[in-house]
């Protein structure tokens, strides 16, 4: 029997998301300790004073051909400040690649981000539940130069306490901070509780027993 080409469906390779492409572009960079050290030097500051990033990342933030197709703002600053950011690491946490290579939520899964992280290292004994959940708190009310400060410090704690922080995530997250914040601060929360609590026994919507019996 003959087979067609078109009979015969082979799966696709997800494709690799643009973020996700730029996080393993700068861990190749990395590996040089003079790159790296340059890249580190942008370390919680503004675009405006990360000289020694530009030769890097402009090719990702500028299009020659059409300026008018240059990245925004607060997307530039997010790449640059994700770049220090893997600059950074720890050396122990330099092994692994920083992203989970499929991040978005499917077949149940949650989103890899901060909100993730910080449940791991509560539960990992990393982070105190008091000091991660105040951390949430205070960065879902802040704007996005304040959770850029905060940053350096969290990543590294994380980091050296031996969590993953999926950088990828990360990027998308803070690039869009300042038009979706409720959205990616509530999500954070929902993902930390769902990491640091343990399961319930029950299912939320079926009522127990007991509450039936008071009824």
């Amino acid at each position: 029997m003959i087979i067609s080409e078109q009979a015969v469906s082979v799966p696709k390779k997800r494709e690799e998301r643009t973020a996700e492409r730029f996080v393993t572009y700068i861990v190749g960079l990395c590996e040089t300790p003079r790159t790296r050290a340059e890249l580190r030097r942008g370390l919680g500051q503004p675009v405006e004073r990360c000289n020694f990033l530009h030769r890097y990342l402009v090719p990702w933030t500028h299009v020659r051909e059409d300026p008018s197709k240059n990245m925004h703002p607060a997307a530039k600053r997010a790449h640059y400040a994700v770049a220090a950011l893997i600059a950074a690491r720890p050396r122990v946490a330099r092994s692994a690649l920083p992203h989970a290579g499929d991040s978005e939520e499917s077949a149940g899964r949650m989103k890899a981000d901060l909100g993730v992280s910080l449940g791991q290292a509560v539960s990992a004994n990393v982070i105190k539940a008091a000091t991660a959940e105040g951390t949430l708190h205070l960065m879902s009310r802040q704007s996005a130069d304040s959770v850029h400060a905060t940053l350096p410090s969290l990543t590294r704690q994380l980091l050296s306490g031996g969590v993953a922080v999926d950088f990828a995530v990360l990027l998308d997250d803070l690039a869009w901070w300042d038009r979706r914040r409720d959205r990616i601060a509530a999500r954070w929360l929902e993902n930390y509780f769902r990491t640091a609590e343990p399961e319930p026994d029950h299912d939320p919507e079926t009522p127990s027993t007991t509450e039936e019996n008071a009824r």
